[in-house]
């Protein structure tokens, strides 16, 4: 059994490691970052908010050391055993905080100079603290807390935008979102009064001997909360109107960095129910829906960033599968974590493409762009089809791994589920990449005019997807 698996399991071994107050630095940095950033940004005028940027920044460099710290420090809990530094947790924090920093470089093209570019900075690191404290915690307070925290900022990142339809698409994720947030609370209050206890090592045993139905409603109810963080079904419908509607960098962190902490509390919680009842069977049944709805919602999209939000809910899909053979599998907890990573920056490339060239909002406007530009050409072929699933990118070992732990828990139904909707997905990046490599009639040299940084986030976050698919096996070994 991994590390990884061991430390989300409530076992006793984890109750009797060491309590550490400052292992929730890397959380704390974030926060404070946040806090430094509205105060400078009241006062500085908006030629120097610039300033501002290089204060998330310094923060996110500092949550990625002091995490990897904790990680050589070694196993431990934090607050009385509801928070856990545990090698999960440890990815989960250099997932977020890593995608964090490369949203950075879409956003100096996007909001240099902007009134609100500080308090797009503060929301970013407040929503990426929530998802840290989400994929950390082994209470079921902790959860609520990680998820108002991921929330609440969301909203109004995705309203920042100040357009009819990112009005719009704010008030429906807010609608949803409060519905989420009112279900979890309702399962977790359930839950509280069978088990008698919100902190996953005590309420363990207690669920053991329950009531089956008391408990199955309550885990039900905390599931579909959870799923609006993961934008999975049935909480996914916000997904496709935040991506098409709010700005780019805005659009890939909603479709990112919440899901790591989502995800990752889906795969604790889990595996706190006893063995009777389906939460598994529940999580694999929500995987499929979501993929083959994310697949087939994607299939006429001529908006790409519509298209790449209904592609993240089918990724949501995939991402669920190793949840659904939590303690069934030795590969579940490490595949997991391998293709959350790679999905991290297969997605944000995708989305920093878009990013670059502002003015083609459908696909058709990305025709002669392969021969006009020939590095962003292939670096959106290389992350459209790393989201397929093609060799040799990141989402591909990903795909392999998570199926092939369906297969090792005893779900090969869900292993062939994974194949099927891989195969469907080509469709629809079909769609996007043809006109890329298709001649225009009439070329015009510079038609295309990519804005700077985000060029250059799109051909660095394709480089690492391919870097972390060649170099599977060494980071496979970290994650084991």
């Amino acid at each position: 059994m991994s590390a990884a698996t061991v430390w989300a399991s409530g076992t006793a071994e984890v109750a009797a490691m060491p309590m550490r107050p400052e292992a929730l630095v890397p959380e704390m940095l974030l926060v404070g970052g946040a806090m430094v950033i509205l105060l400078a940004g009241s006062f500085l005028p908006r030629r120097r908010l610039w300033l501002t940027r290089a204060v998330a920044a310094a923060a996110l460099v500092a949550s990625a050391a002091t995490a990897v710290a904790g990680l050589a420090a070694g196993p431990a809990m934090a607050f009385a055993g509801t928070f856990a530094v545990d090698p999960m947790t440890g990815a989960a924090r250099l997932v977020v905080t890593a995608s964090a920093g490369l949203l950075l470089l879409l956003a100096r093209d996007e909001l240099a100079g902007s009134p609100r570019e500080g308090e797009m900075y503060a929301l970013m690191l407040l929503a990426s603290a929530g998802a840290q404290v989400m994929a950390g915690g082994r209470d079921l307070q902790v959860l609520v807390a990680g998820f108002l925290l991921t929330s609440i900022p969301l909203y109004a990142l995705i309203g920042l935008a100040r357009t009819g339809g990112a009005a719009e698409a704010a008030m429906k994720t807010y609608l949803l979102g409060a519905l989420a947030g009112i279900g979890l609370l309702l399962g977790v209050a359930l839950l509280y009064g069978v088990g008698g206890e919100t902190s996953y090592d005590v309420l363990a045993p207690a669920l053991r001997t329950a009531p089956a139905g008391a408990v199955a409603a309550g885990a039900v109810l905390v599931l579909a909360g959870v799923m609006f963080k993961v934008g999975a079904v049935p909480a996914h419908f916000w997904v496709p109107d935040a991506a098409q509607a709010s700005g780019v960098t805005v659009a890939a962190f909603v479709t990112t960095v919440p899901k790591v902490g989502g995800v990752l509390a889906v795969y604790r919680f889990v595996d706190l129910l006893p063995d009777g009842i389906p939460g598994s069977a529940l999580v694999a049944v929500l995987a499929v829906l979501t993929m083959t709805m994310g697949n087939l919602a994607a299939y006429w999209q001529d908006d790409p960033r519509r298209l790449l939000g209904w592609s993240t809910v089918s990724q949501a899909g995939y991402l669920l599968v190793p949840v659904a053979v939590v303690g069934r599998s030795d590969l579940a907890s490490p595949s997991l974590l391998y293709y959350l990573a790679g999905y991290a920056v297969t997605n944000i490339a995708a989305f920093a493409v878009a990013a670059a060239l502002p003015r083609c909002r459908d696909l058709a406007a990305f025709t002669g762009l392969g021969r006009a530009e020939p590095a962003l050409g292939g670096a959106l072929l290389v992350v459209l089809l790393g989201l397929v699933g093609t060799p040799p990118t990141a989402v591909f070992v990903g795909k392999l791994t998570t199926a092939s732990a369906a297969w090792d828990g005893g779900a090969g139904w869900l292993a062939a589920a994974v194949l099927v909707n891989s195969v469907v997905s080509l469709f629809y990046y079909l769609r996007w990449i043809i006109p890329v490599f298709r001649a225009k009639e009439r070329p015009v040299r510079g038609a295309f005019s990519p804005l700077p940084t985000a060029r250059w986030a799109a051909l660095v976050g394709a480089a690492i997807s391919v870097a972390l698919g060649i170099a599977a096996g060494p980071v496979w070994a970290l994650l084991s």
